[in-house]
């Protein structure tokens, strides 16, 4: 159903204050309405299975390209280690493994992102959209045609996004708005190649050389230190992008979800 231009500014104004303390008394547009009503439930058992309290304090995403997973993160309290609450499937891929550089080169980026957009209306069910080109990628990327839009969303077609189907998308999509409306904070998304233990790494730098793109393993060597922090610490670091070459480093354990 087409929307009139006041209903989608009326919208556009809901979702948007998301970020800001008032948001949190503010009711839902009527369709995420009637989604939460079949879709709150279901997060909120999830939650609740795993010991975390509902909405999160803190919230993390982080995909894999190679393996197809988000994985959907969440802590009750700032200081906790946070808990895996679920595993979704990426449904459908496009472009190979290696970053984002350019519009129309269909790439799923690669790096550290927030979600600083929410669309109840996408025309993939729902939608999420990631603050890509960020930092890093103006600096490594075509300056004048980065491309943008992407988002993580329903349905099962894609180019250069994050499809994991539409019963998922709701779940994510109101795990992330209501953290985002409790801690009035962007959520962050991580997106890695693959899993970067030892062995995605050495299946990694294979890879690179069967592509004869070696720099590659040098990109991705910048990402492995955010995996490992993680992976030891089940806490989400600080990232620092360097501004003269665009690379990423760990700065220190984060104390909020600014990454």
């Amino acid at each position: 159903m087409p929307l009139s231009r006041r209903n989608y500014l009326a919208a556009a104004a809901t979702l948007g204050a998301a970020m800001i303390p008032s948001a949190r008394a503010r009711a839902d547009i009527p369709r995420l309405a009637k989604i939460r009503a079949t879709a709150e439930p279901r997060i909120i058992e999830k939650f609740t299975a795993k010991g975390i309290e509902y909405p999160a304090r803190r919230l993390y995403l982080r995909a894999f390209k190679l393996e197809g997973d988000l994985e959907l993160w969440a802590a009750s309290a700032a200081e906790d280690r946070m808990t895996l609450i679920d595993t979704y499937t990426i449904c459908a891929a496009s472009g190979t493994l290696g970053p984002k550089r350019r519009q129309g080169d269909e790439q799923v980026p690669e790096g550290f992102y927030q979600i600083h957009r929410y669309n109840a209306w996408s025309g993939y069910h729902m939608s999420l959209r990631v603050n890509y080109p960020n930092a890093s990628d103006r600096v490594r990327g075509n300056k004048y045609n980065l491309g943008g839009a992407i988002m993580v969303h329903g349905d099962c077609v894609t180019i250069g996004c994050i499809p994991i189907e539409n019963r998922p998308i709701e779940e994510v999509f109101l795990a992330v708005l209501d953290a985002a409306r409790r801690g009035r904070q962007r959520v962050p998304i991580h997106i890695f190649p693959a899993r970067m233990d030892d062995e995605g790494v050495t299946w990694l730098a294979g890879r690179a050389r069967a592509l004869g793109r070696p720099a590659l393993v040098e990109f991705w060597e910048e990402l492995r230190p955010v995996y490992l922090y993680f992976e030891a610490t089940r806490r989400v670091p600080t990232i620092k992008i360097d501004a003269n070459s665009g690379a990423y480093s760990v700065a220190a354990p984060a104390t909020d979800e600014s990454s």
